[in-house]
């Protein structure tokens, strides 16, 4: 049954420090483009009860570098990441993940920091971050920290975040080696994964994948196998070894193993 909004208590705040003093006066779930807390909403799913709107902090949109790292406001949203020069030419494979993510509804409400905080295993831009080695920046009413999105979850919708911290912004340092994303779903556009990959072949090979595990996971042993000089056969058979994903509503283990298999030579080929 669809939860009825008067059950909910919602502060909007009014600036990035007001946000933060209320989340460290009373734990409350950050909500800005709302594109998947509408859908446990509508589905009588959602649990939190308390909010803070953060939609108005245009202080956390912003798209930068500095000091060659890509910064990322935790409020961009795909539609920006888009149309953004910047991520387009440091960043293409986030560009490219951005555009498949849902309808344009989705796009222009949408934001990176929400798919982080999100920890849907499934989310599109996690294994672009997860394979960019991006750096989570978060911060309270105190302090700020950084966290590697390789080390943020902690397990299925699990992360490191206290609950008194918000996303603030995603940095990436720049990315050597030809990028490359891929998702596959069950059609071309407005679907949940059943896979989702990204990869940069460079001096350094890093492949990411997401809907195989409870997390956006790395596949470390693959890389290795890569960088070695493996073959590609020999690489997807390390993968097969090293990635266990499972059966549900979308898909099956064993169709994800083999596609997964697949998009890692296709991915060699692409960008050889």
């Amino acid at each position: 049954m669809r939860v009825a909004t008067s059950q909910l208590d919602l502060r909007r705040a009014s600036s990035l420090d007001n946000a933060l003093d209320i989340l460290r006066d009373r734990e409350r779930t950050p909500i800005a483009g709302a594109t998947d807390l509408y859908v446990a909403l509508n589905f009588g799913t959602l649990v939190p009860k308390r909010f803070v709107d953060i939609w108005g902090l245009d202080e956390l949109r912003g798209i930068s570098v500095r000091d060659d790292i890509l910064v990322i406001g935790a409020l961009a949203t795909y539609s920006a990441l888009m149309r953004s020069s910047v991520v387009a030419e440091r960043l293409p494979m986030l560009a490219e993940a951005s555009g498949q993510v849902g309808g344009v509804q989705i796009q222009n409400r949408g934001t990176l920091g929400g798919n982080i905080a999100n920890a849907s295993p499934a989310g599109d831009s996690l294994p672009v971050l997860a394979a960019a080695d991006a750096v989570v920046v978060l911060r309270n009413a105190e302090h700020e920290r950084r966290v590697s999105i390789n080390e943020f979850y902690t397990g299925y919708r699990a992360t490191v975040m206290k609950p008194d911290e918000l996303i603030v912004a995603i940095e990436i340092a720049a990315v050597e080696g030809r990028q490359w994303f891929r998702k596959v779903g069950t059609r071309a556009a407005q679907a949940i994964s059943k896979i989702v990959v990204a990869g940069v072949r460079g001096p350094a090979t890093r492949i990411a994948f997401g809907s195989v595990a409870p997390t956006v996971v790395r596949a470390p042993e693959t890389e290795r196998a890569l960088g070695d000089g493996a073959s590609i056969d020999d690489a997807a058979a390390v993968l097969m070894r090293e990635i266990k994903p499972i059966d549900d509503i979308r898909s099956t283990a064993e169709y994800r193993l083999r596609v997964s298999a697949n998009l890692l030579r296709r991915f060699w080929a692409d960008t050889a």
